[in-house]
C-alpha cells in the first residue's frame, strides 16, 4: 500500500472513529446517565406499567394493520399500469416524510368531530363519533406507516424477475396459483421485517400520542416520560421510565436487525415485467378500488391542510416565523451533520472491512434501538451539572436529529459507496487518486443520489421534528412544530391550520430540493 492510500485510510479511521466515539457518547453515554439516575423497578407506578402495556399494544396494532392494507395495495399498484402511476406512488408516500403534527391536523380535518366523516354521519342521522384514544393513535399511524410499508412491498414485487411471471402463464396456473408461488414467498420474505421497523417506529412515537392519546388510558411510554419530566419534575422517575423505552426499542430492534430479507426466487434477465392474469373485470375494477381508496386515505387529509390554512397564512404573527426559522437552522445543520458522520461512518467500516467493520456498521444502526425523548433525558441530565440545558435546546435537537437520521442514511448511501469502491477502487488508485481528491471527483459523484434522498429525509424529518425540543426549550426558543402545537392547544385554530400549512410547505420543500440534487447526478 503507498503511502498516499496509507494515510488516506488513516484518515478515513480517524473521522470514522471520532463519529463512532459521538454515537456512543449520544446513545449509551446518554443511556447512563439515565441508568445512574433510575430508582429501582419498585418506582414505576401502576399507571406506568399501563403506559407499557398501552404503548406494546398500539405498536402491534398499527404496525399489523399498516401491512395488512399495505398488501392488497402495493399488489394492485404492481400489477396495474395506468397514466400517473408514478406520480401517484410519489405523493403516497408523502405522508411519511411529513411532520407528524401536520398530518394529525389533516386527519382531524377529516375524522374529528367537526371533520368531514362526522359531518357525513350526522347528516345520514348516525351519532358523531371521537376520534381520540387507542383508536385515534391507531389511525394516525396507519395513515404515517401505510406509505411506507406500501413503498418496502412493492419493491418486493418489482423484485420478482418477468421470467417467473411467462413461466407461471405457460403452465396455466390461474391467479391464486400464480399468489401461492410466487408472491406468498416474496411476503414471507419481506413482511417480517416490514412489521418490525413499522412496530419500532410506533413504539417511540410521541407527537401522535401527544395529540391524539386522550388521556392517561392512551399514554405511552414517551408521553409518561414527557409528563414525568415537565410537568411532574420527578427525574428519577422518568429516568426509569426512560430505561425501561431503551428496553423496549432494544428488543425490537435486535429481532428486526435478525430479520433477514432474503430473496428466494432468484434473479432474471431484468426485463419488464408483463402480467398474463388480469384480463377479467371484476379484478380490474378491483384494483382500482383498491388504489383509489388507498389514495383517498392518504391525500384527502393532506389536501384539507392546504385548504384550511391557506387563507390563514399571510396573517401569521411574528412568532410563527420566527419559529421557522429555527426549524430550518435545526433542520439543514441536522442534515449536514447526518451526511458528514454518515461518510465518514462509512468510510471507515469499509477501510476496516470483516468483523471490525461489521461491528462499526452495528453503532451506526444502533439509534434503531433508540428514542429520541430516551437520548434527551440523557443529555438533560448530563448537561444539568454544568449549564443550564435550556441553552443549549436548538443544538441538542439537531444533534439528535443528526444521530437519529444516521441508520437511514447509513443504509442508504453504504451500500454505492461499497459497489463504488469496488468497481472504481483500482483505478483510482493507478491515478494516484487519494483523499479529498477521489472524494470530490469519483466517490460523491457516484453517490449523489442516496446522498440527495438521504440529505431530504433528513431534512424533512427534523424540520417537523416535536420531541427533544419539547425537553429543552422554553416559549422564547420555541421550533415550529412547538409553536404549532401551542397554538393548537391555546384554541387558536386558524393560526394553527396556517402554521401546518408553512410547516407542510418547509417539508416538503427540503425533501424535493435535496432529492432533486441528487436525480441530477454527474455523467461521471
Amino acid at each position: 500500500m503507498s503511502d498516499p492510500a496509507r494515510q488516506a485510510r488513516a484518515l478515513a479511521l480517524l473521522f470514522g472513529g471520532l463519529v463512532a466515539g459521538w454515537l456512543v457518547m449520544l446513545n449509551f453515554g446518554a443511556l447512563g446517565a439515565v441508568t445512574w439516575r433510575a430508582e429501582g423497578l419498585s418506582a414505576l407506578r401502576g399507571s406506568d406499567w399501563a403506559a407499557v402495556r398501552f404503548t406494546v399494544l398500539q405498536a402491534l396494532l398499527s404496525a399489523g394493520l399498516s401491512v395488512l392494507l399495505a398488501i392488497p395495495i402495493a399488489r394492485a399498484l404492481a400489477r396495474r399500469e395506468f397514466a400517473g402511476r408514478g406520480l401517484l406512488i410519489t405523493l403516497m408516500g408523502a405522508p411519511f416524510i411529513l411532520p407528524t403534527l401536520v398530518a394529525v391536523l389533516g386527519l382531524l380535518a377529516v375524522f374529528g368531530r367537526s371533520g368531514l366523516v362526522n359531518q357525513m354521519f350526522e347528516a345520514l342521522g348516525f351519532a358523531r363519533f371521537n376520534i381520540f384514544g387507542l383508536h385515534g393513535v391507531v389511525l394516525a399511524h396507519v395513515f404515517y406507516n401505510l406509505p411506507l410499508a406500501t413503498r418496502i412491498l412493492l419493491q418486493g414485487w418489482a423484485a420478482i424477475p418477468a421470467e417467473r411471471f411467462r413461466l407461471a402463464a405457460a403452465l396455466g396456473f390461474s391467479g391464486r396459483d400464480t399468489f401461492r408461488q410466487l408472491e406468498a414467498p416474496m411476503l414471507r420474505d419481506l413482511v417480517p421485517g416490514a412489521f418490525l421497523v413499522i412496530f419500532l417506529i410506533c413504539l417511540t412515537s410521541f407527537s401522535v400520542a401527544l395529540t391524539m392519546g386522550g388521556g392517561p388510558r392512551a399514554t405511552t411510554v414517551e408521553l409518561a416520560i414527557y409528563q414525568a419530566f415537565r410537568f411532574d419534575f420527578d427525574m428519577g422517575r422518568a429516568a426509569l421510565l426512560a430505561l425501561v423505552q431503551f428496553g423496549l426499542c432494544a428488543v425490537a430492534g435486535v429481532i428486526a436487525w435478525r430479520v433477514a430479507l432474503p430473496s428466494s426466487l432468484g434473479g432474471g434477465l431484468d426485463r419488464p415485467v408483463q402480467r398474463f392474469d388480469l384480463g377479467a373485470r371484476g379484478l380490474r375494477l378491483w384494483d382500482a378500488a383498491l388504489i383509489l381508496a388507498g389514495a383517498l386515505f392518504l391525500l384527502v387529509p393532506l389536501g384539507m391542510v392546504i385548504l384550511r390554512g391557506a387563507p390563514y397564512v399571510a396573517g401569521l404573527p411574528a412568532e410563527v416565523w420566527q419559529a421557522a426559522g429555527r426549524s430550518l437552522m435545526v433542520a439543514l445543520g441536522a442534515t449536514a451533520a447526518t451526511i458528514a458522520m454518515t461518510l465518514a461512518l462509512a468510510h471507515a467500516v469499509l477501510a476496516l472491512g470483516g468483523t471490525r467493520g461489521a461491528v462499526l456498521e452495528w453503532l451506526g444502526l444502533a439509534a434503531l434501538a433508540a428514542s429520541p425523548l430516551v437520548i434527551g433525558t440523557g443529555l438533560f441530565l448530563l448537561i444539568r451539572p454544568l449549564a443550564n440545558p435550556r441553552d443549549f435546546a436548538l443544538l441538542v435537537t439537531m444533534l439528535v436529529n443528526a444521530g437519529m437520521a444516521m441508520p437511514f442514511a447509513l443504509r442508504l448511501i453504504l451500500p454505492d459507496l461499497r459497489a463504488e469502491m469496488a468497481t472504481q477502487g483500482r483505478l483510482a488508485a493507478a491515478l494516484g487518486l487519494h483523499g479529498w481528491a477521489r472524494l470530490r471527483i469519483v466517490t460523491l459523484p457516484r453517490l449523489r443520489r442516496p446522498l440527495g434522498f438521504a440529505a431530504g429525509l433528513t431534512a424533512a424529518l427534523s424540520m417537523g421534528d416535536l420531541g427533544v425540543i419539547m425537553l429543552f426549550a422554553e416559549r422564547e426558543g420555541a421550533t415550529l412544530p412547538m409553536q404549532l402545537y401551542r397554538l393548537m392547544n391555546a384554541y387558536r385554530q386558524d393560526d394553527a391550520a396556517g402554521a401546518a400549512l408553512v410547516l407542510l410547505a418547509a417539508s416538503l420543500a427540503l425533501f424535493v430540493v435535496f432529492e432533486r440534487w441528487g436525480r441530477g447526478r454527474a455523467g461521471t
